[in-house]
C-alpha cells in the first residue's frame, strides 16, 4: 500500500486536511511504527512545520506547552523542570527525542505516561480549532475525536506538591505496568488532591474516591489508609502481555502508598 505524505505550514491548515484514512504525524513514534508494521487503516499522513508546535512559554494561566514539544525538550527546559522526571520515564533517548506531548495524549495503555501526569495536574488541552478542553473531558471523548491538539496549558504546582512513579518490568525504559501521578497541595494537611493512574484503564483515570479520602489528611500511614482502601474504585485495568488486571489491582495500592509517603523511586 502506498502512503501519501502532505506537509502544511500551519497546524490549522493541517487540521483542515484531515479526513478518514489520514493520520497526523508528530514525532512519529506511533504513526511510523504503525506503518512499519503494515497498518492498513490509513494511507495518507499529514504533518505541519508550524513553529508554534514547539513553543514553551508562560501565558498567565499556566505553562503553555506546544503539542510538538518533545520529551527531550521538556527535560532540557528550566520552566518544565517539574515534568522532567515524567519525560525521562518515556522510553530511551531515541524515543524521547521524537515523542511529543500531543502524541502522548493519544497513546494507548500501557503507554501515555506523560498524559497521566497532565491529568493529575489538571491541564487544559488547546485544540487546533480554538477549543479549550479540560484534560479529563478530552480523554472522555478521545475515541471519537478527529481534531488536532495544538498545545496544553499546565498550572505550575508548588514545590514538592507533584509526585510521579512509573512501575515497569524493564528499567529504565520499559512500558508501564502502571504509573501514578499525584498533585498534593496543602502542605502538612492535603487539600484538593488529584491522583491519576496510567495503564489502569483505556485512558489515564483519576482515583476520585481516594482524592476525597485525602482531603484534610496528613501524609502518614494512618492519614493515607482510607485513600489506599478506595484507590481502585473507578479504575479499569486490563490483561495484556505485561501484566494481568488482577496483578495491577494487587500492586496499585502498594505503589500509591510508597508514592504518598515519599518512598517510591
Amino acid at each position: 500500500m502506498s502512503i501519501t505524505v502532505e506537509t502544511y505550514p500551519t497546524l490549522r491548515e493541517a487540521a483542515s486536511a484531515m479526513r478518514d484514512g489520514t493520520r497526523f504525524l508528530g514525532g512519529g513514534t506511533m504513526v511510523v511504527r504503525g506503518l512499519n508494521f503494515g497498518a492498513q487503516t490509513y494511507d495518507r499522513v499529514v504533518r505541519s512545520t508550524d513553529a508554534a508546535l514547539r513553543d514553551i512559554r508562560s501565558d498567565g494561566t499556566g505553562l503553555h506547552i506546544g503539542a510538538g514539544v518533545t520529551m527531550a525538550q521538556i527535560m532540557q527546559t528550566a520552566s518544565t523542570d517539574f515534568l522532567a522526571p515524567v519525560a525521562r520515564a518515556v522510553g530511551g533517548p531515541a524515543v524521547r527525542n521524537m515523542a511529543t506531548v500531543g502524541g502522548n495524549l493519544f497513546a494507548r495503555a500501557p503507554y501515555g505516561d506523560f498524559g497521566t501526569a497532565l491529568l493529575a495536574l489538571d491541564a487544559t488541552v488547546q485544540m487546533a480549532d480554538g477549543q479549550s478542553l479540560a484534560i479529563e473531558t478530552f480523554y472522555a471523548h478521545r475515541a471519537g475525536s478527529r481534531g488536532l491538539v495544538a498545545a496544553v496549558t499546565v498550572p505550575r504546582p508548588a514545590s514538592g506538591a507533584f509526585r510521579f512513579a512509573k512501575i515497569t518490568r524493564t528499567r529504565p525504559k520499559g512500558a508501564s505496568l502502571l504509573c501514578i501521578a499525584a498533585h498534593l497541595p496543602g502542605g502538612t494537611r492535603i487539600s484538593g488532591a488529584r491522583l491519576a493512574f496510567g495503564a489502569m484503564g483505556p485512558t489515564p483515570l483519576r482515583a476520585k474516591e481516594a482524592e476525597a479520602a485525602l482531603d484534610g489528611a496528613a501524609l502518614d500511614p494512618a492519614g493515607i489508609q482510607r485513600a489506599l482502601d478506595t484507590c481502585l474504585n473507578g479504575l479499569d485495568p486490563q490483561d495484556d502481555a505485561l501484566a494481568s488486571a488482577w496483578y495491577r489491582r494487587a500492586v496499585a495500592p502498594v505503589h500509591l502508598r510508597r508514592l504518598l509517603l515519599g518512598e517510591e523511586t
